[in-house]
């Protein structure tokens, strides 16, 4: 199983770092070919299931993930979300840590990806490619102001 981990800083307080994070739709704005797809009318949080689907046409896979803990960072204290992946060609789990900090917020993102028909000996270029993506997503989803307007 390749395993990564990201730590970012940020000013934003940890209520907002949180917000943006879970948004999960908006992982996929920096996710080449790949759409995320959360059902309408569901509260974000434990038991929501949600499916990235990546690639083009038919030539793709879906990626479905069921968040299994849901503790948003409340009073000074850290928020933990734990996500399952259930696909077929991608099993794992994933960590979302927010933790305030004097100056705002400490995301941790921990990641175990299993890539079904892929050698173990590949787990070192999955952990290397899953820093750089998720990466990019927690830059972009931190960083990027919000949209106003339509």
């Amino acid at each position: 199983m390749a395993l990564f981990r990201i730590e970012r800083f940020t000013s934003l307080p940890p209520a907002e770092s949180w917000r943006r994070l879970t948004d999960w739709e908006r992982h996929a704005e920096r996710v080449p070919l790949t759409r995320i797809t959360v059902p309408a009318g569901v509260p974000a949080g434990r038991g929501t299931v949600f499916v990235a689907r990546t690639g083009v046409g038919p030539l793709g896979f879906d990626d479905p993930m069921e968040v299994v803990r849901w503790a948003p960072p409340v009073a000074g204290r850290a928020g933990l979300c734990l996500l399952e992946k259930r696909g077929s060609p991608v099993l794992g789990r994933a960590s979302i840590g927010v933790c305030p900090t004097e100056t705002g917020s400490h995301v941790v993102w921990v990641e175990e990806l299993c890539v079904r028909g892929l050698p173990r000996w590949a787990d070192p270029l999955i952990a290397a490619a899953g820093r750089r993506v998720f990466g990019r997503v927690i830059d972009g989803l931190l960083d990027r102001p919000e949209r106003s307007g339509p």
